[in-house]
């Protein structure tokens, strides 16, 4: 069982926890950021984060994991190594719709597991189960990396993270940074504000 100390531990080697002002895809703002895809570009440390998520759903049976592009592409990957199964990823269609390509494809009764790198509000997790619902599909559980909200989403199925943590974040409105006159807020993520 990994500890909170060696997470945070690579969570610094890594990079991943950023400070400052920024725009997150909720159109909150934060004065910190996890941008868990510098994880990623170690797979000493990738591996043994997704080796501990993956742990967490050990008494589950899981047919494929599933983790919406980008970030939880190569999470997926690596969760379902750990597990000992099929992986697939969804993507935005032109609409911007969450979707399966590629010929993955969801069959009535297959037990998914969901995996995001980090979770503020699950937005993009409830639209992978929504679409894995849709097609039949059991979704037997969502993990993620971080987990910004310190367990306060609720999806419906049991969610675990490897680290939960609660990250302070305000409208736009109520930004205490903004108000303090801080240079304006920046978007190191790759979706479009929602």
């Amino acid at each position: 069982m990994i500890t909170r100390e060696r997470i945070e531990q690579i969570l610094k080697e890594s990079g991943v926890l950023m400070e400052g002002h920024f725009l997150l895809t909720s159109g909150r703002h934060s004065n910190k950021y996890m941008q868990c895809a510098r994880i990623f570009r170690h797979p000493k440390y990738s591996e043994e984060l997704c080796a501990a998520l993956a742990e967490q759903f050990s008494d589950e049976k899981i047919d494929v994991v599933i983790g919406p592009a980008m970030g939880a592409v190569q999470m997926a990957y690596e969760v379902s190594r750990a597990v000992g199964c099929e992986n697939f990823f969804t993507e935005r269609d032109e609409e911007g719709k969450m979707t399966l390509r590629r010929g993955f494809v969801i069959t009535p009764g297959m037990r998914c597991l969901l995996v995001e790198d980090v979770v503020t509000t699950g937005g993009s997790v409830k639209e992978v189960q929504k679409l894995v619902e849709a097609a039949g599909g059991v979704v037997v559980g969502i993990g993620s990396l971080v987990d910004r909200s310190n367990g306060k989403v609720d999806f419906g199925v049991p969610f675990r993270s490897v680290y939960p943590v609660e990250v302070v974040s305000w409208d736009a409105a109520e930004c205490p940074l903004c108000k303090e006159g801080a240079e304006p807020p920046v978007k190191p993520g790759s979706r479009k504000q929602i």
